[in-house]
């Protein structure tokens, strides 16, 4: 197991927290890429209507999206391309046909690559998201969001709601944004179990790691993140690669202590309405306990 950067204090929690790179590593693929394609095609074919949505208005950045990542998987990762691109019609890529859903150029993509994608795109008034496949959301639903701003859409987020500065600050990084540029950032959660389609939410005072007393089992989510605009239509490619461990996989790692503290240290620094939000507020200690045995192990 590789710990991704939020485990050990660099990627903050409700920060915003992007950073530059390289086109070259927009899309990684990791160990579990062959899994989460079987589950996004199983998802896809018996729950389409919640993992997929679009708007009329996102054809052309579809399109554009699809162009581009069969255009860099191959360059990428000719290894991983080629395993997974049989069966579907990479050569009708630059057909121009009406959205059906079922041979949607996002739905082409997105079968494509272990990463949900989301398209947002600019009127006179916000940024909105218009088209989604969103097979691995962590505690949303995609119909409560599509066609909603970009402020809308985060209003649940504390501090990144409409008239916050968080707010302001995405909205004009959106508009600044060049395509030779892409952006990454990383989010984590703690959640109960390794399901990969987990649209339900936790309360803040329901128990989320079992029944026991010790907080058993919980599983460590991060999700990678990019955004990329689209030169040709100016929309914006939101890309989520999720990954999910068991926290014992810290057992053993060169950092353990480390990482175990600065989870301690970001999980205590939390406010009330952010514990809220990411379901911790009645499992704190139980969490926090779970670490410190991290640390002394």
């Amino acid at each position: 197991m590789t710990i991704s950067t939020p485990y050990d204090g660099s990627s903050k929690l409700f920060q915003i927290g992007t950073k530059p790179i390289s086109p070259d590593h927009w899309l990684e693929p990791d160990i579990c890429l062959a899994a989460q394609l079987r589950e996004k095609d199983r998802l896809l074919t018996e729950y389409r209507p919640t993992v997929y949505a679009e708007q009329v208005e996102s054809y052309e950045a579809q399109q554009e999206l699809l162009s581009l990542i069969t255009q860099y998987l191959p360059e990428a990762h000719p290894g991983d391309y080629q395993r997974h691109v049989d069966g579907l019609a990479i050569s009708a890529i630059n057909e121009v046909r009406p959205i059906t859903g079922k041979d949607s150029p996002l739905l082409t993509a997105a079968r494509l690559v272990q990463d949900d994608l989301l398209i947002l795109q600019r009127d006179t008034e916000a940024w909105r998201l218009t088209a989604a496949c969103l097979c691995f959301p962590s505690s949303w639903l995609l119909a409560e969001k599509i066609g909603k701003p970009l402020a809308d859409i985060h209003a649940p987020v504390p501090g990144f709601g409409p008239g916050t500065r968080a707010a302001q600050i995405m909205a004009r990084m959106f508009d600044a944004a060049r395509p030779e540029t892409p952006m990454i950032r990383w989010n984590y959660s703690l959640y109960g179990d390794d399901r990969l389609f987990h649209p339900e939410s936790t309360g803040p005072t329901e128990p989320r790691f079992g029944a026991a007393v010790r907080a058993d089992p919980i599983f460590m989510r991060v999700e990678r993140q990019t955004l990329r605009k689209l030169p040709k239509t100016g929309a914006l490619a939101f890309t989520i690669r999720v990954s999910v461990d068991p926290i014992e996989k810290l057992s053993g790692h060169p950092r353990q202590g480390e990482i175990a503290h600065a989870l301690i240290d970001q999980i205590n620094a939390l406010s009330e309405e952010q514990l809220d939000y990411k379901g911790l507020t009645r499992e704190k200690p139980r969490v926090i306990e779970r670490l410190i045995e991290l640390v002394t192990a």
